[in-house]
């Protein structure tokens, strides 16, 4: 390969849409969205999968979709992962440096996380982050960055994010079944939060909010630091089934009066704002007030904005040192919801704004990308290129014809003699190629490379 491109894949495994996107850096520096595949998740609810060969087919759909929009083929992503079984927690550890005349370096950093990272959890649960906040070197606080300083005992203040593990492995499970590899796992609303907040607002205080389908989640950083993560089991799908309920109608249309004309603040609407809705076979058509569309709608958003606003007192946000002056930043499908802004304004007391991705995209991307939905998709990408890894590599014109990864294979795998010889042969050289890559890479390798050995592992020994 002469020209080695740093190209990265983020799959984002939402419970209505699943995203495939390819893209990497351009000379500016600035992310350059080559592909992009798109899905309807079937087999995710509340952002943990429910259904593994539903899910499989759809990270296949928009897999293949990324591939064909692209010329690249993907070979391994890095997913985001979400769903109410996430929590996080505080936690300060320490080591004493057998030699306090050397500096502090990197290698002293890796033993503190190492040591995090062996905590013991609940049964059942699994630690995917250990994010140091702040560093005390010999009782000095409040280092940001203690690499090339003197010091005989490093301790430092964690923020920890534990999720639970068979949701983890399931995961994994559907991407390797999908013919593809893991390379990495980020916590979703991190994802977003590195796609759509900038340097200041981490600085000055903020509080990120990712309104999705099945789950809504927070992350606040304060300082450039992030301070606390939550994940809330409510988002737009509940407030779509309240519609159905409310209106008694089905869930398409339901949905489509949610996006067309919902909006969070019911004061907008006039009385006689009618919309009227076909019947279904030879029915009556209905007739649904905007008023009272908008009424239902409300009342659901109320409910998710009080739970988020719960943790971020939950923080401390009244603390004056943990003010957030940033405010809140909305982003995700449900922050397209019309007067969302000036609802959560109204509920928080804090300034709000919407989130667009396009803070690190390359300035001719499409418009469609810098959409919210996108938030997630993008920050992982982000996220990939970090690790620097090989995702995708170009399809030359003649390879370009027939793509192995079009057979669906169930999870029970039945024998299909001449399509398995298929799909095992682009695997040889897939695994060359990686080997050089890794030990190239040896040196940029994240601390969470090895728990996703570790999932590796047990999959292949569960098969």
């Amino acid at each position: 390969m002469e020209n080695r491109e740093n190209i990265a894949v983020g799959l984002d495994i939402g419970t209505t849409k699943i995203v495939a996107m390819i893209g990497k850096k351009n000379e500016y520096g600035k992310l350059e969205i080559l592909g992009i595949g798109k899905a309807k998740s079937l087999g995710v609810a509340r952002g943990v999968v429910n259904n593994i060969t539903q899910t499989i087919q759809s990270i296949q759909q928009a897999v293949m979709e990324a591939e064909e929009n692209s010329g690249y083929k993907i070979n391994d992503v890095v997913v985001g992962i979400a769903g109410q079984h996430i929590r996080s927690i505080q936690h300060t550890d320490y080591i004493s440096r057998s030699n306090p005349e050397e500096v502090i370096s990197g290698k002293d950093i890796q033993l503190l996380i190492d040591q995090v990272n062996k905590l013991a959890m609940l049964p059942g649960e699994e630690i995917i982050h250990v994010l140091p906040q702040e560093f005390k070197i010999d009782g000095q606080s409040e280092i940001k960055e203690p690499i090339g300083m003197y010091g005989g005992r490093l301790e430092a203040s964690f923020h920890v994010v534990v999720g639970q593990a068979s949701s983890i492995r399931n995961v994994g499970r559907c991407i390797q079944s999908s013919g593809i590899e893991l390379s990495g796992l980020t916590l979703e609303p991190l994802a977003s939060a590195d796609a759509v907040l900038s340097q200041e607002e981490k600085e000055a205080g903020v509080a990120l909010i990712d309104i999705g389908g099945g789950t809504t989640d927070l992350a606040i950083f304060k300082d450039g630091i992030i301070r606390h993560t939550a994940v809330v089991p409510f988002g737009g799908n509940v407030i779509t089934e309240d519609i159905k309920e409310g209106c008694s109608i089905i869930e398409k249309q339901a949905e489509l009066l949610k996006v067309k004309f919902g909006s969070a603040w019911p004061g907008e609407n006039k009385d006689n704002e009618i919309v009227s809705i076909p019947g279904l076979r030879g029915r009556e058509p209905k007739e649904i007030s905007l008023k009272n569309l908008s009424k239902i709608i409300h009342a659901r958003v109320v409910e998710i904005i009080e739970q988020v606003f719960a943790e971020i007192k939950a923080y401390g946000h009244e603390d004056p040192r943990k003010k957030l002056i940033a405010g809140i930043v909305l982003t995700g499908g449900g922050a397209q919801l019309q007067h969302i802004k000036q609802l959560v304004e109204y509920i928080t007391g804090m300034d709000t704004r919407i989130g667009y991705p396009n803070e690190h995209l390359a300035g001719n991307s499409s418009e469609d990308i810098s959409s919210p939905l996108f938030a997630t998709a993008v920050g992982l990408v982000m996220n990939s290129i970090a690790n620097n890894t090989q995702s995708a590599y170009k399809l030359e014109v003649t390879q370009a014809v027939p793509q192995p990864r079009q057979i669906v294979r169930p999870v029970v795998e039945e024998p299909l003699a001449p399509p398995v010889q298929e799909v095992v042969e682009p695997k040889v050289e897939n695994k060359v190629e990686r080997e050089i890559e890794t030990t190239e890479n040896k040196i940029r390798r994240s601390f969470f490379d090895k728990y996703v050995d570790k999932i590796k592992d047990f999959l292949d020994n569960a098969e």
